[in-house]
């Protein structure tokens, strides 16, 4: 019962992060129909901007700040500069374009950071762990799981409830009416994708002190982005959520009792839901 308890325990931790991933992938694809092949890269930049910040500060506030807003801006660059130029069908162009800034950024990071594993420390009051009868839990995991349900609900009030939120989907649903209506469209897909840049990156910081930083984490982190939002479907937050969900419970119970299908478990409910729901469980045809 105990086990089971923290395949539980670890799979909610490790879906919060997911979801932060998936999140941002959700929206920049599913709502703005824009492939980034560099998603996974924003989320190692985050977690060595996080490093960088947290060796000079020794705090771990500013080292997610630093995480955050670094990807942010990074993202803001790449959709301002050289993604916005394509338009909506060109799918193929923008993979092409940003799987190239993928082998830049990790080629940068091998420069600077070398190919050894880092781990940056927690802050001093998530240290430890918690006991819960006989459960006994790292702190750690705890923050995760609370800060990502906060940020899913934030995530779910900003695109459903909020002003800006409606702009969005409604320059997917119609760019050229929007546009009409007097939307400037131009800067609220730049915020959009420097938003989805901005979770990728929050994500690789709070994922250091869990998962660590090493070369190669860039290319894993987007097979599980993708994992997620074709399994929770394309534009939906729900979607993204539920599909965290889903893939972490799997991952996390493989890897814990049949280890040599680690891999095979994320592409099995891939495969299983494309085959009977193309556009995911919560995505929109």
């Amino acid at each position: 019962m105990t086990m089971l308890a923290l395949v539980g325990l670890n799979s909610l931790s490790l879906a919060m992060l997911l979801f932060l991933l998936g999140a941002g992938l959700s929206i920049t694809f599913g709502l703005m129909r824009v492939l980034n092949m560099a998603h996974g890269s924003f989320f190692l930049m985050g977690a060595y901007a996080g490093l960088a910040a947290w060796e000079k500060t020794s705090n771990f506030w500013v080292a997610l700040l630093a995480g955050a807003v670094s990807t942010a801006v990074a993202g803001a660059l790449l959709y301002g500069l050289f993604l916005r130029r394509f338009s909506q069908l060109e799918e193929f162009a923008q993979a092409l374009l940003t799987f190239g800034f993928l082998l830049i950024i990790a080629d940068g990071a091998l420069i600077v950071w070398g190919g050894f594993v880092e781990v940056q420390p927690p802050a001093a009051f998530l240290r430890g762990s918690v006991h819960l009868g006989d459960l006994t839990y790292p702190k750690y995991r705890f923050f995760l799981i609370v800060v990502g349900l906060a940020i899913a609900a934030l995530l779910w009030l900003f695109v459903g409830r909020t002003r800006l939120g409606a702009m969005v989907r409604a320059g997917v649903d119609d760019t050229e009416m929007a546009k009409g209506l007097g939307m400037n469209m131009s800067l609220v897909f730049l915020l959009v994708f420097a938003l989805g840049s901005l979770l990728a990156g929050l994500a690789g910081a709070l994922g250091a002190p869990y998962l660590g930083i090493y070369p190669g984490l860039d290319f894993e982190t987007l097979v599980l982005a993708f994992a997620v939002v074709i399994v929770g479907g394309v534009g939906s937050i729900e979607g993204a959520f539920v599909g965290a969900l889903l893939v972490a419970f799997v991952d996390t119970l493989t890897k814990t009792y049949v280890p040599e299908l680690a891999w095979f478990s994320i592409y099995a409910p891939m495969a299983i839901v494309l085959a009977f729901r193309p556009w995911g469980l919560l995505g929109r045809r």
